[in-house]
C-alpha cells in the first residue's frame, strides 16, 4: 500500500485501535516500544509502524517520542502571566518560538470575572538543575512586557497521560476503583553518561527514522539513538533501564494535535479545561488522589494558587469536543469529592484558547547555550 493510500484519519477503525494504546499506555522505557503497542492493541507490528509513520507524515500525529518525568529532572512550574491585551499575542509568540524551556503555552479565559481571570497567558516551565526559575521568569518579563507572574510548582502529581482517542466516548463519572497513585517531584541527579543517553532518547522521531527502525531487526529499535549518544546498543539499553528504575522515564507516546484542525478535517479536541479546586489544608493529597481517579483527567496536581486564585490547591486538565460534556465531567468530580467528605470552598474553570505545545528543554548545557544567545551570563541565572 502506498503512503497516499494509507488511512490517516483518527476515526479510521485500525488507527483508533492503535492510538488508543500508543497515546499513553506504553509506560516506561522498552527495548522495542512498537512491539508493545502491537501486543496491547492487537494490531500487527508491521501495521503499527505503517499507520503511525503515515499519520506522522500527514500531521495527524504531531510527534512521536519517549517522554520523561521532567518534574524529576529539572525544577518546573505552571506559570500564570498578567499581560495587557495588546501585548498578549506577541508574548505568546515569544514564549513559544524563542524560549525552549517553556513547554505548554496557552491563552486562557473564564466564563465570568473571577479571581485570577486577569491572568490570560499560562505556560509550563522547566529550568535545568542549578538555574533559577524566578530569574528566568523575570528575564521573560523584559522580553514580553508582562506585568507580573505567578509561579505554581507542583508539590506532587496524580495524573499524567494524554489519551484523547480512548477518552472520546467516556461517560461523566467514569473512574478507577482505587485512588490515583501519588508521584513525587524530587529531583534526581544524573551522570554525564545518563545525560548523553537521555538527550538522544528524548528527541522526537522523524518518519524516516521510524521507517529505518521498522526495517531493522526486532530489538534494534534504539540502535541509531545509541550511535547518536556515542555508546553501543547494550550500554544504551542498560542506561535506559536504569533511568526507568529511577523513575525519570515517562512513556513512549504518539501525540495528536489537541485543538488545531487536522488536514483530514478532524479536530481531536475542542475544549481544554484547567480545573481549580480549593480544599482544606491537609486534604490536598486525598483530594488530588480522588480527582485523579476520574478517567477523563489527563493531568492532576497539587499546586498552590495563593490569594491570586482564591487559594486553590488542586488543579487538573480535561479535554473534550463538547463544552457541556466537559462541564458534566467536572460536575461528576465535584459530586465525588463531596461524597468522599472533602469540602470544596471554591472552584473554577479556565478554558484554553490559542495553544502550542512543545517539550521543554531540560539539559543544563542547553540552558547555558541559550543564555549566550540571549546575551546573558549563565552564572547570573543561578
Amino acid at each position: 500500500m502506498t503512503t497516499l493510500a494509507i488511512p490517516v484519519r483518527i476515526d479510521d477503525a485500525l488507527n483508533a485501535q492503535i492510538l488508543s494504546t500508543s497515546e499513553d499506555k506504553i509506560q516506561g522505557f522498552l527495548p522495542d516500544p512498537f512491539s508493545e503497542i502491537a501486543r496491547i492493541s492487537g494490531v500487527p507490528r508491521d501495521a503499527v509502524f505503517e499507520r503511525i509513520i503515515a499519520m506522522l507524515r500527514a500531521g495527524t500525529i504531531r510527534r512521536v517520542r519517549q517522554t520523561l518525568m521532567a518534574t524529576n529532572l529539572a525544577p518546573g512550574s505552571l506559570i500564570a502571566w498578567k499581560i495587557s491585551p495588546e501585548k498578549l499575542s506577541a508574548a505568546f509568540d515569544w514564549m513559544f518560538q524563542k524560549d525552549p524551556f517553556s513547554g505548554h503555552v496557552v491563552i486562557r479565559s473564564t466564563d465570568a470575572e473571577t479571581p485570577g481571570s486577569v491572568y490570560r497567558l499560562w505556560t509550563t516551565l522547566k529550568v535545568p538543575q542549578g538555574f533559577s526559575m524566578e530569574k528566568h521568569c523575570r528575564y521573560l518579563m523584559t522580553k514580553t512586557g508582562a506585568e507580573s507572574f505567578k509561579l505554581m510548582p507542583a508539590k506532587c502529581l496524580f495524573v499524567l497521560g494524554v489519551g484523547h482517542v480512548r477518552r472520546k466516548s467516556m461517560e461523566p463519572g467514569s473512574r478507577a476503583d482505587v485512588p490515583a497513585e501519588v508521584h513525587n517531584t524530587n529531583i534526581v541527579e544524573l551522570s554525564d553518561l545518563d545525560w548523553k543517553v537521555l538527550t538522544a532518547l528524548k528527541r522526537e522521531f522523524t518518519p524516516e527514522e521510524l521507517n529505518k527502525a521498522h526495517g531493522s531487526a526486532v530489538g534494534n529499535f534504539w540502535n541509531e539513538r545509541a550511535r547518536e549518544a556515542g555508546v553501543d546498543l547494550e550500554t544504551f539499553l542498560r542506561v535506559g533501564q536504569s533511568l526507568n528504575q529511577r523513575k525519570v522515564i515517562g512513556r513512549f507516546s504518539t501525540f495528536l494535535e489537541h485543538v488545531k484542525t487536522l488536514k483530514t478535517g478532524e479536530q481531536v479536541t475542542k475544549y481544554n479545561a484547567l480545573f481549580h479546586w480549593a480544599v482544606p489544608a491537609g486534604s490536598e493529597m486525598k483530594a488530588g488522589q480522588e480527582v485523579g481517579r476520574h478517567h477523563i483527567m489527563t493531568h492532576g496536581y497539587w499546586r498552590e494558587g495563593g490569594p491570586e486564585f482564591n487559594h486553590v490547591n488542586v488543579m487538573g486538565v480535561a479535554h473534550g469536543t463538547d463544552k457541556q460534556l466537559v462541564l458534566a465531567h467536572k460536575a461528576a468530580i465535584d459530586e465525588h469529592l463531596n461524597e468522599a467528605g472533602i469540602p470544596v470552598s471554591y472552584t473554577n474553570v479556565f478554558w484554553g484558547g490559542r495553544s502550542e505545545i512543545k517539550p521543554s528543554e531540560i539539559a543544563p548545557q542547553a540552558y547555558r547555550d541559550w543564555c549566550v544567545t540571549q546575551g546573558l551570563d549563565p552564572e547570573q541565572m543561578r
